[in-house]
């Protein structure tokens, strides 16, 4: 476990001294706060959109920092010509892997945790409020949703040649997911057989991760999802970033490191 943490140790300090997450954090800080100086005809509730925009900017930020830093990790490594000294010190494979994995998923807890103080501050400062609880839930899910994201980005740092293409098609398969992979079941419907049962198949398969969004619990102030639902939800993100996790020491156990 030691070995796992030094590494995990490693990307989190690399993770503040790199640029992209402080340009993400100005630059959401300014659109926000930009937004929220404006008053639209004295509306209370125009602060619902000012919220909503923010959140929509702290999902992308979040998913740009979690993609580009889990995509460079191995690459970079092999690049460097860091890989093979790491190995040949006591550290295995998959020590290696899960290392980066927990740094990276790390790492964009503590954006997560930097956002969420902002936007709480934020949405306090208009309406007068603190709905902990709802953030607490909304951060949560949303923090274990990019683990499924940063296993799938590790997965593919190993099996595409470069950083940039790995980060295209991680970007690609998200959007995918997040605006498409709901409606399957009913596009499978339409279907003939076998492309019906192919259809359900691939729904069924693949990560949903539009079930952690809970943007709009925190939009407007709905009532908390119950803890048992809230507690499947974080099973079934454990699920998936095991899945792919073992997929990755799977695929780093049977390629060259030179």
């Amino acid at each position: 476990m030691n070995n796992i943490f030094a590494v995990a140790g490693v990307v989190i300090k690399e993770l503040y001294r790199r640029k992209d997450f402080y340009v993400l954090f100005i630059v959401t800080i300014l659109i926000c706060v930009m937004m929220a100086s404006v008053n639209i005809y004295n509306d209370a509730h125009i602060v619902r959109y000012l919220k909503e925009i923010c959140l929509l900017l702290i999902w992308i930020c979040s998913l740009v920092v979690a993609v580009t830093t889990t995509a460079r990790q191995i690459p970079a490594e092999r690049e460097n010509r860091t890989l093979l000294p790491l190995l040949a010190k006591p550290l295995t494979r998959v020590q290696l892997i899960v290392g980066k994995f927990l740094g990276c998923w790390l790492a964009c807890g503590l954006t997560l945790v930097c956002f969420y103080i902002f936007f709480g501050a934020l949405s306090a400062s208009r309406e007068h409020q603190w709905p902990l609880m709802n953030y607490f839930q909304a951060a949560m899910l949303h923090w274990f949703m990019l683990g499924i994201v940063v296993a799938m980005a590790l997965l593919g740092s190993l099996v595409f040649a470069a950083p940039s293409s790995n980060s295209t098609i991680c970007f690609v398969i998200i959007g995918g997911i997040l605006f498409a992979a709901r409606h399957l079941d009913q596009v499978a419907l339409t279907l003939r057989e076998p492309l019906r049962t192919v259809v359900y198949s691939l729904y069924f398969a693949i990560p949903h991760l539009e079930l952690f969004d809970l943007r709009d619990l925190v939009i407007h102030n709905w009532p908390l999802i119950e803890w048992k639902y809230f507690g499947l939800a974080l099973l079934y993100a454990l699920f998936y970033m095991g899945v792919f996790l073992v997929a990755a020491c799977q695929v780093f156990r049977r390629k060259a490191v030179n």
